[in-house]
């Protein structure tokens, strides 16, 4: 068997020495690296739910955004690479708080996306991801470890450990718990890899929710959670920093809901679609979560593709899925399509309603895409996708912005470092055509990515990974 593998190995190095094919490096897809950058002309939506600025000039210099003001009143260095983006946005890289390096790839399996998804944020603008979950958490840090070290393109990831699971899920890739003390034995053994986050998912006890917060907290470490065993207002009493999803997943309104036991999800989504979001329940759940300072993350994306009457992904989406991928997508949208008695249609209009009340009550609201359910919704677009629903509950674009940029780094412990365009942070700057500040939708036309000051252009690494996600 040894002399086998050691044959294999030599005749595959013997077909690549005859087809010699050079495989583009992470250098190959940076467009500009200059010690110094002046961004001129440029319109500044900087994060903060400011009012954007016509026609300012960024300089940035070590990786820093160094200064900011109207063109011709900030001093350009003389050895600075001057850009004219007349016509074009600058917002703050994107924080996306529900960004998997997974895909659904169908009989209850999920592939990491290692090659394409990485790519993919970082071409749409995502300069920091938080991975809320994982399949594959040695994988994930692996990932990590290849963008900081630039063997990939990449975003800044902040490595959430495996799901914290209890018994009863019917997927074979995830662990599950035997008890708190297994909880938080398992919280310590990933903070020493290096896992930055947790979260807890469906079939979880209270006592092991209990556990795994305790732990976390003890390591100064934020636990998040997608819940259905439990309500939200039982983890908020618990110690729950954040909370995913929203109402969508809330079963605590189910009539028959049991102490530690996950209900029927279609009935839990039923029964809180028959809800008034200005209603005594609801409302009691809202002022409960934020007098306990607990975070939602929103995640239309993944929910307006179980509606009918929403638009299917676009095109040049499709494009990025592989054959196999892009088939199961169409079929699983066939099949809700034929769903008469859905209650999705009016729960994705009741997850808006209920975001919005969150925030206007004085929550704080995250974002992400979490690409999962039926396909369709993959890295980076579907992060933009998320800001233009949001715009659609009735944020303004740029309280819309402000919720996956700063909003992201502030919960992430980060905002001295990332979320808005200030001087003294790091040069994570999406360069977008057009005005997303007045027309949301030209928050699409991302064309060069400034991670770190370094510039990445969206268009070659896009076109890198066409027919590709989906297998790797």
């Amino acid at each position: 068997m040894r002399w086998l593998l050691v044959a294999l190995a030599v005749a595959c190095c013997t077909t690549s020495f005859a087809q010699p094919q050079t495989a583009p490096t992470a250098k190959d897809f940076i467009r500009v690296q200059s010690p110094v950058i002046a961004l001129e002309h440029v319109r500044v939506i900087d994060g903060t739910g400011a009012p954007a600025k016509a026609d300012q000039t960024i300089i940035v210099s070590g990786g820093k955004i160094t200064a900011i003001g109207n063109a011709g009143a900030v001093p350009v260095p003389a050895d600075a690479n001057r850009m004219d983006f007349t016509g074009y946005s600058a917002l703050p890289g994107l924080v996306g708080m529900h960004d998997h390096l997974f895909y659904p790839a169908g009989g209850g399996l999920y592939h990491d996306m290692t090659f394409s998804f990485p790519r993919l944020y970082l071409a749409l603008g995502v300069t920091t991801i938080r991975t809320t979950g994982s399949m594959e958490p040695y994988t994930d840090l692996e990932i990590k470890k290849a963008v900081e070290s630039g063997k990939i393109p990449g975003p800044k990831i902040n490595a959430t450990g495996p799901y914290m699971e209890g018994e009863g899920i019917p997927l074979l890739q995830l662990h599950q718990l035997t008890g708190p003390e297994d909880a938080s034995r398992t919280v310590d053994y990933w903070v020493a890899e290096g896992a930055r986050s947790f979260k807890v998912y469906n079939f979880i006890t209270r006592a092991e929710l209990k556990a795994v917060i305790d732990t976390a907290h003890k390591h100064g470490i934020k636990v998040t959670g997608h819940l259905c065993s439990i309500g939200f207002r039982e983890a908020a009493e618990l110690g729950i920093d954040d909370l995913e999803h929203g109402l969508t997943v809330d079963t605590e309104f189910h009539p028959d809901k049991k102490p530690d036991v996950c209900p029927n999800p279609t009935q839990a989504v039923a029964a809180a679609a028959k809800l008034d979001v200005a209603g005594e329940q609801i409302q009691t759940t809202i002022k409960m979560l934020v007098d306990k300072h607990v975070a939602l993350t929103s995640t239309l994306p993944v929910f307006e593709q179980f509606v009918a009457s929403r638009p299917e992904v676009p095109q040049k989406v499709l494009d990025l899925l592989t054959d196999d991928a892009r088939k199961a997508y169409q079929a699983n949208r066939a099949r809700i399509a034929q769903n008469q008695q859905s209650p999705w249609p009016v729960m994705f209009q009741k997850e808006m309603e209920f975001e919005r009340a969150y925030v206007k009550a004085g929550g704080t609201l995250l974002a992400g895409l979490d690409p999962t359910g039926i396909g369709g919704i993959i890295a980076g677009f579907g992060d933009l996708r998320e800001v233009e629903l949001l715009v659609e509950a009735g944020f303004t674009p740029l309280e819309a912005i402000k919720v996956q940029t700063l909003n992201g780094a502030q919960f992430l412990g980060e905002a001295d470092h990332i979320g808005s365009l200030v001087p003294g942070k790091q040069a994570d700057i999406m360069l977008v055509k057009g005005d997303p500040s007045a027309k949301i939708a030209d928050i699409e036309n991302v064309e060069l990515v400034l991670k770190d000051g370094v510039g990445w252009d969206s268009k070659k690494l896009i076109d890198s990974v066409k027919g590709q996600v989906g297998t790797r």
